[in-house]
């Protein structure tokens, strides 16, 4: 098969999906409003060294859904979003005591929730396949191709409060994230608006686990803020490219998911790092 018959394959086999799958269409929406999502907030946490928030969070939501799961729920949401967003809560609270450091804290809460949603699935078991329940779970494999059209505009719901807080906040944020001492001397609440990130961040930790599951969450949160970081310097500009590289990355990741048959959020996740990989490249050929 020469190149233009394959690229012909290619776009025709993905324009009958997209045709005739309204799953893939909902697939791509959320998908990419999600990436775009995780990179607004990423670039704050990567700044502000809480990266593995968001890890911690993926294991708490893991932890919650494994509840729902037992409890029989069709709608998962009312378990998860309020145990997560309550489990950011206490991360800020004691991840900021002198006793138990953010660190921590992050490792306490992600392991014991981890542990403990895996032992309820064994313990009350809804299914005779507990393994690929749990592998869809903490790796996404199938969830993102199951969406329904409330799951959908419930993403698209959270997505706008999302990026309006972050606009409407922009500068707050940008106050706190790199000094947030001087921010608290001139007078701003910086523990309210940490407590903002982390409640934010705690919502598109649950929308992102039909992406990606529970254990690739951080990718989506970290690589995109980081490979901006190689090649711009200023905070705007490091949003924006995190902003494009995110929508782009997740966009082709489902593409190549597509068309190649492999899971989509280890795919995205790949696509990620091979872009940080071009980012950094280009980041050492413009410091020489």
């Amino acid at each position: 098969m020469g190149v233009i018959e394959w690229v012909s394959w290619v776009f025709n086999k993905l324009s009958d999906y997209f045709t005739k799958f309204q799953f893939v269409r909902y697939a791509m929406i959320v998908g990419i409003l999600i990436a775009l999502c995780s990179s607004l907030l990423g670039v704050t946490l990567v700044l502000k060294r809480f990266s593995y928030i968001g890890d911690g969070l993926s294991h708490v939501a893991f932890g919650a859904v494994a509840i729902a799961t037992v409890c029989n729920l069709s709608n998962n949401m009312l378990i998860v979003i309020p145990i997560t967003v309550i489990s950011a809560i206490l991360l800020l609270y004691t991840g900021s005591r002198r006793k138990i450091k953010g660190d921590a804290s992050i490792a306490m809460i992600s392991v014991a929730s981890l542990s403990f949603g895996y032992l309820l699935m064994n313990v009350f078991p809804t299914s005779t396949n507990i393994s690929a329940d749990v592998c869809m779970t903490l790796f996404g494999s199938t969830s993102i191709l199951t969406l329904t059209a409330t799951e959908v505009w419930l993403c698209v719901g959270m997505s706008v409060l999302v990026i309006a807080v972050f606009v409407l906040f922009y500068h707050k944020i940008f106050a706190v994230t790199f000094d947030e001492g001087f921010a608290t001397a001139t007078g701003l609440r910086s523990s309210m608006y940490n407590l903002m990130i982390a409640v934010v961040i705690a919502i598109i930790i649950v929308l992102a686990m039909n992406l990606v599951g529970s254990l690739l969450i951080s990718a989506l949160v970290i690589f995109p803020a980081l490979s901006a970081m190689r090649v711009f310097k200023s905070f705007k500009a490091v949003i924006i490219c995190s902003a494009v590289l995110a929508v782009f990355c997740s966009a082709l990741g489902m593409l190549i998911s597509i068309v190649a048959g492999t899971p989509v959020g280890a795919t995205i996740v790949v696509v990620d790092v091979a872009a940080f990989g071009v980012f950094s490249l280009v980041g050492l050929i413009k410091k020489n």
